[in-house]
């Protein structure tokens, strides 16, 4: 299986685990000169609350991936990333995060997607759901879970 395209899913919680997954993209792509995509989710709420938060000019509502570029975990992720001379395309979408996750893997044409997460009890996957675990058994390609340091 060739590896041509890494999609790194980020989310708002995830910035404890910048150099884990930073570390683990650059040892898997960079070796394979893969394309590197890295990607947050947005739900509609969350799109508006950061919108107002960045300070964007109110009006038309900027594309998800412009704001994306302006959080500070996918600006960490990135300037890791171009550190070990690995360029990723930032993007972003709007929808369910564990859906919104998996189409965009498909739609990037994705050969691996990275992503992290917290250990969970069965009953807090029942009440809250699940991100890293709807992406894991939905994704279109294989998926590699980075779990939180603490854990």
């Amino acid at each position: 299986m060739a590896l041509d395209t890494v999609m790194l899913a980020v989310g708002s919680r995830d910035s404890k685990r910048v150099g884990r997954l930073a570390d683990l993209v650059v040892d898997i792509a960079g070796p394979a000169g893969a394309d590197v995509v890295l990607f947050h989710a947005f739900t509609e709420g969350e799109l508006d609350d950061a919108v107002g938060r960045l300070d964007y000019d109110f009006g038309d509502r900027p594309a998800p991936e412009a704001v994306a570029r302006r959080l500070a975990v996918v600006r960490d992720l990135d300037d890791a990333l171009d550190a070990a001379d690995v360029d990723a395309t930032i993007e972003g979408g709007v929808g369910e995060h564990g859906e919104t996750i998996v189409e965009a893997a498909g739609s990037a044409g994705a050969d691996l997607v990275v992503i992290g997460g917290r250990r969970r009890s069965p009953t807090g996957k029942v009440v809250f759901g699940s991100t890293a675990q709807e992406v894991l058994l939905e994704a279109p390609c294989p998926v590699t879970f980075v779990r939180d340091p603490r854990a």
